[in-house]
């Protein structure tokens, strides 16, 4: 697959989710695609199916949900995307996550994806004292 493809791919992805089209998103993937979320590996998955329930309930959830693809990069058959994903709660709480996914491209379809998408916190410890809590998690910050 050539890069231009792949950088297509995730052109479409977005458009995707901006469109709230859960069709034309679940096609982005593979019929077996492998989701895994390093950060939380009990949230992996496979299937589109899976793909396709969690959309539901997000675009359910979120129901002005925007997707901006803060900048992209493709390499062959992966295509690195960062995203800020924000919208408004059904219950009026505001939503934002931003992060990045890896996704290996095969055909027209991610195959596989990695998921580092997180809530963006509001407030929380300084640099000095997240670092200091990761290293000794029982001091405080």
């Amino acid at each position: 697959m050539s890069t231009q493809n792949a950088q297509m791919m995730i052109d479409r992805l977005a458009a995707a989710m901006n469109d709230h089209d859960l069709e034309a998103l679940a096609d982005c993937f593979d019929e077996n695609v492998a989701s895994d979320q390093p950060v939380h590996p009990a949230r992996s998955f496979t299937g589109r199916a899976q793909i396709r329930k969690n959309w539901a309930q997000i675009f359910g959830g979120v129901p002005n949900l925007r997707a901006e693809l803060v900048r992209s990069i493709a390499d062959g058959d992966t295509a690195w995307a960062e995203w800020d994903w924000s919208g408004t709660r059904a219950d009026g709480t505001p939503h934002r996550l931003r992060g990045v996914t890896i996704l290996g491209i095969r055909g027209d379809r991610a195959a596989w994806v990695r998921f580092y998408m997180e809530p963006v916190e509001q407030g929380g410890a300084t640099i000095d004292g997240a670092v200091r809590s990761s290293v000794a998690p029982g001091v405080r910050s």
